[in-house]
């Protein structure tokens, strides 16, 4: 796959966003404003958790709504000449369903599949094995969330418009600052550094990808002008490059200038004992996420790969964006 900077498509676009309010939907809708001239209408159930610029320039347009609504805006979406859907229900089997599923695809259904150069759908990483291939657990016992996602993903091939999604896997998504509100793990990040003290004694098998949503602002940003050809896959996994839980504690710890003197394994036999002591309850996907543990993809997107300036590369870029300082540890 070739990756250019040259624009392809530099007239002017209209582009549909659900899930601006977000933590994604802020860094995309605001790498949008700054860096393209396209006219922007962004669906949100509330305006007021809106923190960008709207006045920065003309054509962006705030729409007040709901996706179980989303048929009030039929006229609109068939003049759509991108959508971007970020939106997503995290909680409640119904709700999880009725949007991520229901409501998601009835919208790309809405768009002209003629006119429309592209949707840019946002599954989750968590649906994908480690082949790059749907991993039946996800539908089987995942949770609300990532089960509807799995449904999702299977469904769309039935959609007129089905050549034309691009569908986004992020991994590990950090992000968020006074101004864009924070992820959920970014949100937590805080609190795993009170705990380094001990954590850092601890050894355990695990691998992942971590990705902070300036940087899928970039590839989203990239790929609005450069859509996919056909041939050219369009499916990516967004993230760095893998990083093992131990490596990730190493370097957490070298930056906040804490030493590891030993490490106690922390094997699955002796988290099962723990789990069975303590009593702890754990739903079906958690144990097999424990049990699983390398969530790894090859070739991982992100903006270096197509030649862009990269936001975080690394724990300790991470860290220093979270204004995380070492001095004080």
């Amino acid at each position: 796959m070739t990756f250019s900077a040259t624009p392809k498509s530099p007239a002017p676009q209209r582009i549909f966003i659900t899930g601006a309010s977000g933590c994604i939907g802020h860094y995309i809708t605001e790498l949008l404003i700054q860096q393209t001239s396209h006219e922007l209408f962004l669906l949100v159930r509330n305006p007021a958790k809106l923190k960008l610029n709207l006045e920065a320039r003309s054509g962006i347009h705030v729409i007040t709504g709901d996706l179980y609504e989303i048929e009030d805006h039929r006229a609109l979406l068939s003049t759509i000449d991108t959508a971007i859907l970020i939106a997503t229900a995290w909680g409640g089997e119904q709700r999880a369903y009725d949007i991520n599923v229901t409501k998601t695809l009835q919208l790309m259904s809405l768009l002209d599949a003629q006119r429309c150069q592209q949707v840019i759908y946002f599954s989750t990483a968590s649906i994908l094995g480690r082949d790059h291939q749907p991993l039946p657990q996800a539908g089987q016992m995942g949770t609300g969330y990532v089960r509807s996602k799995y449904i999702c993903h299977q469904r769309l091939p039935q959609l007129a418009i089905a050549p034309k999604v691009t569908t986004l896997f992020p991994t590990l998504v950090f992000g968020g600052d006074g101004q864009k509100p924070y992820s959920q793990i970014s949100a937590g990040l805080p609190e795993v550094i009170q705990w380094m003290g001990l954590i850092r004694f601890l050894s355990a098998d695990g691998s992942f990808h971590i990705t902070h949503a300036q940087d899928i602002a970039q590839v989203v940003t990239y790929l609005v002008d450069h859509p996919p050809e056909p041939g050219e896959s369009r499916e990516w996994v967004l993230g760095n490059d893998p990083l093992t839980a131990n490596q990730a504690i190493a370097q957490i710890c070298r930056y906040l200038n804490q030493r590891i003197y030993f490490r106690i394994p922390l094997s699955i036999h002796l988290a099962n004992i723990i789990i069975r002591v303590f009593r702890i309850q754990m739903e079906a996907w958690d144990r097999f996420c424990l049990d699983y543990r390398h969530f790894v993809y090859q070739n991982p997107m992100n903006p270096t790969v197509l030649g862009l300036p990269h936001y975080c590369t690394s724990i300790a870029d991470l860290l220093k964006i979270n204004g995380i300082d070492p001095k004080r540890t």
